[in-house]
């Protein structure tokens, strides 16, 4: 089992689950950090006593600091507070569980650092996987997957005997709450119909990419970087169920999947016990409940994110980056009421059209695309 854990998102679903699984597994927990929820924060401060505790948000952290003034634990902000805490000396395992973009630098420092990362941060490998693939070979560390997709198909790979007998990636999707509406139907969807995901318990972002099958366009991202796969070789498919996680096709043509009910406390415990499992807090799936299984071919028609996702990664450069940056910018928009769903997909589109491929060699690089894509989807809403 694992050693100590510093786990970065204490305060969202993930980090949460994540505290479920270590509670009943007894791991150790060295250093925590969130955004700002730090009534959260100060409850798990003082439930599993770490040396550091890191806050983003500068006047949340000042507030903490002095309410854990009569305890041991050391309280960081900013930035520079979250990569200490990635790279804080006791962690043996960093599990990532930040949203957006601001989770790749503190991933490049954990593993400039020589610890293994547990990674649900999406946006550390779809912008910025050349640099942390380079890096995490260079430094000879795993970054093992927590997305319950990926981790389906590790999970699936382990059995795999070369990388010549792998035929093809399959990631699976809910399909969202929208799954079989038009175009036209879309463009009256409104956030509260638009955060009701049919499967999956998870934060309002994560939720909204789910919906427009952004989500999955990220996904397939960190495939193409995960697992060294050609995007033609990954293959995505709606399962509306969500009980197949994903699947891998041998060259002979048989396939291996991996199956448990939606909860992702499994892909979690995983991720920080590989290559052990361990007893799971997780209930048994019971496949004469399910009763059956369906598959659909995605509508990248009318889940345009989708589309623009791929033709990102095939683009490749900096085209991944600019992807993830106007999302980021268009889903507070959609959120807000200030653009139509289907506006998201058309700006995610339109950012990695006017976006160079260019050439990635440093994380400000990558932060320059990413900014240039904010500005223009708030250009273009006259958002600014």
């Amino acid at each position: 089992m694992t050693g100590n854990l510093s786990l970065l998102g204490s305060t969202g679903s993930i980090g949460t689950q994540t505290l479920d699984v270590v509670r009943k597994l007894g791991i150790p927990v060295c250093a925590l950090a969130a955004h700002s929820n730090i009534d959260l924060l100060e409850q798990q401060a003082r439930e599993f006593s770490p040396k550091l505790v890191a806050v983003y948000e500068e006047q949340a952290a000042l507030e903490l600091k002095k309410r854990l003034a009569d305890s041991h634990i050391e309280v960081t902000v900013g930035m520079e507070g979250l990569c200490q805490a990635a790279k804080y000396p006791e962690a043996d395992v960093v599990l990532n569980a930040v949203v957006g973009m601001v989770g790749l630098q503190p991933t490049l420092e954990a593993i400039e650092a020589q610890k293994n990362v547990a990674l649900a941060n999406k946006e550390t490998l779809v912008a910025g996987g050349t640099l942390v693939m380079e890096k995490a070979k260079q430094k000879g560390i795993k970054i093992l997957p927590v997305d319950s997709e990926h981790s389906a198909i590790f999970q699936c790979l382990q059995g795999c005997p070369t990388p010549k007998a792998l035929n093809r990636l399959i990631l699976t999707a809910s399909g969202g709450p929208f799954f079989g509406k038009t175009r036209e139907e879309l463009k009256q969807v409104t956030p509260q119909q638009a955060l009701k995901h049919p499967n999956w318990n998870m934060g309002a972002k994560v939720t909204i990419d789910s919906a427009t099958m952004m989500n999955k366009g990220l996904e397939l991202m960190e495939a193409f970087w995960l697992f060294s796969m050609p995007v033609d070789r990954i293959d995505i498919v709606v399962h509306r169920e969500s009980i197949v996680h994903s699947l891998i096709e041998y060259q002979d043509h048989s396939m291996i999947a991996q199956m448990g009910v939606p909860d992702m406390r499994i892909p979690i415990q995983y991720a920080i016990t590989w290559p052990e499992r361990y007893p799971s807090p997780v209930e048994q799936l019971d496949l004469t409940k399910v009763g059956s299984l369906t598959f659909y071919s995605p509508d990248e028609e009318t889940f345009t994110c989708l589309r623009a996702c791929k033709k990102a990664i095939r683009k490749g450069g900096l085209a991944p980056a600019a992807a993830n940056g106007a999302n980021e910018t268009a889903v507070p928009l959609f959120l807000q009421g200030k653009i139509s769903f289907p506006d998201i997909g058309c700006l995610v589109e339109q950012a990695v059209e006017r976006q160079e491929a260019g050439t990635v060699s440093c994380l400000e690089d990558i932060l320059q695309a990413d900014n240039a894509a904010r500005a223009f989807v708030l250009d273009s809403v006259g958002a600014r």
